[in-house]
């Protein structure tokens, strides 16, 4: 199973290729949810080419965690084979060579390689010629996103050739090393340095964004789609829209000033919300969004004036209103 084609080397698409000739079989690949495999177009129209400097947990949100965990329903899996090793580092320091799914149900994980080093592996696939990725050859001990992987040492000197290596294989081969090219320059929402893309944090399917002014718990109307939208815009009515991103922080501070604002007087004009997260190219064009909230008053000729302020109050918000409309 292989989740996220929109980010990777074109290198890890042709090995896949290379792999399922070599072995015979055909893997099952899993995209970010609504757009077709490999489209990168429609990825960056739905969800922008920028979520991963965004916010890096929605990405991994995306384009990881919940392909693989539809993968895992859909191909009925109870038990997932990988290539996690102690070596790796400390966060995989004390995996076994099998881990148990969880009373009740759940996942149960087999590490075959969990006591192998970086060079048993090197070694495993020198003597029995095992096609092993590209990029090694150009210096890349192990391969992740496109976009923030690099080789080690960064000049490309050390790298796995015709079965042998070439340069200070030590670079690759200490402990923890095969994967200090991977995320760099990206940090968690703690500021800690990134390791992980999510598949294997514990319960990282859990641990989604709630959505913000829940339908049925909140005097904001939410709009559930983009026609949706668009019929606010032609209706004529005057009112007030939020575009925002559930995982957006900005949006979040804002919820409860907007909900009291709605409370206070969605009785004088509709006050709205808008997913617009998953609908880039729709509210960068009709609902001035460039960034996550945004806040429109949607004239009675469907013009939609932007609240340029970042005073996010209820008092502000009622100026805004009245001076617009």
């Amino acid at each position: 199973m292989v989740v996220d084609t929109f980010h990777l080397f074109p290198e890890t698409m042709e090995f896949l290729k290379e792999i399922e000739d070599f072995y015979g079989f055909k893997a099952e690949v899993f995209a970010a949810e609504g757009v077709p495999i490999g489209d990168k177009a429609a990825y960056d129209k739905k969800y922008g080419a920028d979520l991963w400097k965004e916010n890096i947990e929605e990405y991994d949100r995306v384009c990881k965690v919940e392909p693989f965990q539809r993968g895992l329903k859909t191909l009925s899996t109870n038990c997932m084979i990988n290539g996690r090793t102690r070596w790796q580092g400390f966060e995989r320091a004390w995996i076994d060579l099998f881990e148990n799914a969880p009373i009740g149900g759940g996942l149960a994980k087999c590490n075959p390689l969990a006591y192998w080093t970086l060079e048993d592996t090197f070694d495993y696939i020198a003597k029995y010629e095992v096609p092993h990725h590209p990029l090694h050859a150009k210096g890349y001990p192990s391969i992740g996103d496109a976009k923030d992987t690099i080789p080690i040492p960064e000049d490309g000197s050390t790298k796995f050739v015709d079965l042998k290596f070439e340069g200070d294989k030590t670079a690759w081969l200490d402990y923890a090393s095969e994967r200090k090219g991977r995320f760099v320059g990206l940090a968690n929402a703690d500021g800690s340095t990134k390791t992980e893309c999510g598949i294997h944090v514990n319960g990282a399917e859990r641990t989604w964004e709630r959505d913000l002014w829940v339908a049925g718990e909140s005097k904001v109307k939410k709009l559930e789609s983009v026609d949706a939208a668009i019929e606010v815009k032609k209706s004529g009515k005057p009112s007030v829209m939020v575009v925002y991103a559930p995982w957006c922080q900005f949006s979040q501070k804002m919820e409860e000033e907007y909900e009291k604002f709605a409370a206070e007087f969605g009785d004088q004009y509709d006050i709205y919300s808008f997913r617009g997260d998953e609908e880039r190219e729709f509210v960068q064009a009709n609902l001035n969004t460039q960034s996550f909230p945004t806040v429109n008053v949607i004239k009675a000729d469907g013009t939609a004036v932007k609240y340029e302020s970042e005073v996010r109050t209820v008092e502000a918000f009622k100026s805004f209103v009245d001076a617009t409309l």
